[in-house]
């Protein structure tokens, strides 16, 4: 094969994910209705999971920045859509923790609305990374969600945070399930990240899959 037609090794998907991330990541903007969404043609990647799951504290530790998103230990803390934006190339987008939320019944419909019609209706949407707690697997809003992203056809990537706080053996075990699980349905990525914030395991991986999804030139600005 020629040299010039090889594919590229993993090393250097980890290396390009590592070079995106260098780039200065910023917050742009929250968004309360659909009405508000930047207007941007940049690729976006949403991070989405149940109420406490760690989505702040996976942005955090994914860009390197420890005050990039707000976290808490309250669930529900995030009630908007959370734009970031990653050297011009990519949008990052914190959605509303599902499931439990210590809020008004009201509050917590219409960000639920929010977060549907998000991912039913953005163009810009490469990717959705469901964030899944290690220590209770799949539950069912995650199923709830993964059938509205497959009706959507909106692929998906399965995320486990905080495997520091499981032994390796249940984690083993978990994944097992799991990729069993997401063997049914349609748009579900075949490969599951495992992280955790505290240590930063996975980063370097969940950076080069989020890379491949990123615009190779930064042409485009958000309005």
């Amino acid at each position: 094969m020629n040299k010039n037609m090889e594919e590229p090794s993993p090393q250097d998907g980890l290396e390009t994910g590592r070079l995106l991330f260098t780039q200065h990541c910023d917050f742009l903007i929250s968004v309360a209705s659909f009405d508000q969404l930047p207007n941007s043609q940049l690729p976006e990647v949403a991070f989405a999971g149940r109420s406490n799951v760690g989505k702040s504290s996976l942005l955090n530790a994914l860009t390197g920045h420890n005050n990039l998103a707000r976290t808490s230990n309250t669930p529900g803390r995030t009630q908007q859509i959370n734009f970031f934006g990653l050297g011009e190339r990519i949008l990052l987008v914190d959605l509303p923790g599902y499931g439990y939320a210590r809020a008004q019944k009201s509050v917590v419909e219409n960000w639920t609305k929010l977060i549907k019609d998000y991912i039913k209706g953005r163009v810009q949407l490469r990717r959705v990374c469901l964030l899944i707690d290690s220590r209770h697997g799949l539950k069912t809003t995650d199923h709830e969600t993964m059938d509205l992203m497959d009706a959507a056809a909106v692929g998906y990537q399965i995320v486990f945070t905080k495997c520091d706080k499981v032994k390796a053996l249940e984690m083993e075990n978990l994944l097992v399930k799991t990729h069993n699980e997401i063997a049914k349905h349609v748009a579900a990525h075949p490969n599951i990240i495992v992280t955790s914030s505290f240590k930063s395991q996975g980063m370097e991986t969940l950076r080069a899959e989020l890379a491949s999804l990123a615009k190779t030139k930064e042409t485009n600005q958000i309005t």
